[in-house]
C-alpha cells in the first residue's frame, strides 16, 4: 500500500518502521496523516511477519512537532471534538497493537507528537530532543489523551507544570522523569533503535502480547486483582507454542526459535 503522509518499511527480522513524512510542515498530523496511520496499522495488525514497530519523523528537525494548526484553526467545536476523538482511537489503537511499537524522537515531539510517542510501548530520543504539551499557548487542551498519559507517566505534578506553562523539556530531562527509556546521539538514534528492536524480535511475540497486556491493564487494578490477572495469564502462556519451544530450548542449552 502507498501513502502519501507516511512511510511504512518493513526491515529486516519483522521490524518495520512508521516514518511520518511531513518534513515541511514539521510532520505536523492531521486527518489525512491519522488515517494513513490507522491504515498502517491494520497491516500491522493482520501480517504475520510483524515483530516490532519503530515509529519516527522525516527529516533532522522533529519527531511529529504538533497537530496541523492551519487545520485545527478552521474546526468547529463539533469539529474540534471529533478530530480529538479521531486521534484518541488511532492512538488507542497503537497503544493496543499486538506488537511492541517503539518511538524514536529524533526532534520536536510536541502536543500530538508527544502524544504520539506516549501511545508507544516506551521511547528513546535523540540528545536534540524536545517534549511538551504546550497547547495552553493555543488556548486549547490537549486533545489526543496527553493529559492523561502524561500524568501517568511523569506523575501528576509534572504533568500538570508542563500542561499549565507550555513549556518544553529536553530529552536528558524526559530521562531523569521517567518519560525516556534512552537517549543517543542524533546519528546513533536509529541504529540504537534498529539494534534493539532486532533483540525484541528474536524474544516469544507471544509472552510479550501477555506481558503488555498485563502492565496495560494491571496499572488501573488494585495490586490484588492485577495480581490474579498476572496468575491467569502466566497459566494461559502455558498451554502455548512459545512455552513449550522456550522451555525444550533452556533444558536442551540451544537458542529458542520463536515462531
Amino acid at each position: 500500500m502507498s501513502f502519501k503522509n507516511i512511510q511504512l518499511e518493513p526491515r529486516e527480522a519483522g521490524i518495520f518502521c512508521l516514518t511520518i513524512n511531513r518534513p515541511k510542515v514539521l510532520n505536523a498530523l492531521n486527518n489525512e496523516v491519522l488515517e494513513e496511520i490507522g491504515l498502517a496499522l491494520d497491516l500491522l495488525g493482520a501480517s504475520n511477519d510483524a515483530r516490532v514497530l519503530l515509529i519516527t519523523g522525516a527529516g533532522d528537525k522533529a519527531f511529529v512537532a504538533g497537530a496541523d494548526i492551519e487545520h485545527m484553526s478552521r474546526l468547529s467545536p463539533l469539529e474540534g471534538k471529533a478530530f480529538a476523538e479521531y486521534g484518541m482511537t488511532i492512538f488507542r489503537r497503537l497503544e493496543n497493537l499486538n506488537i511492541p511499537a517503539i518511538a524514536l524522537v529524533n526532534g520536536f515531539a510536541l502536543g500530538g507528537g508527544c502524544e504520539l510517542a506516549m501511545s508507544c510501548d516506551f521511547i528513546l530520543a535523540a540528545d536534540k530532543a524536545k517534549f511538551g504539551q504546550p497547547e495552553v499557548n493555543l488556548g486549547i487542551t490537549p486533545g489526543f489523551g496527553g493529559s492523561q498519559r502524561l500524568a501517568r507517566l511523569i506523575g501528576r505534578p509534572m504533568a500538570l507544570e508542563l500542561l499549565f506553562s507550555g513549556r518544553m523539556m529536553a530529552a536528558e530531562e524526559a530521562l531523569q522523569r521517567g518519560l525516556v527509556n534512552h537517549v543517543y546521539s542524533q546519528q546513533e538514534l536509529m541504529e540504537q533503535g534498529f539494534k534493539l528492536a532486532a533483540k525484541i524480535a528474536t524474544k516469544s511475540g507471544t509472552a510479550q502480547q501477555l506481558s503488555k497486556q498485563l502492565v496495560q491493564r494491571g496499572q488501573d487494578l488494585d495490586l490484588d486483582n492485577a495480581c490474579i490477572m498476572e496468575s491467569d495469564l502466566f497459566g494461559l502462556s502455558f498451554s502455548t507454542d512459545d512455552r513449550r519451544e522456550g522451555m525444550s530450548a533452556f533444558l536442551e542449552k540451544r537458542t529458542p526459535s520463536f515462531a
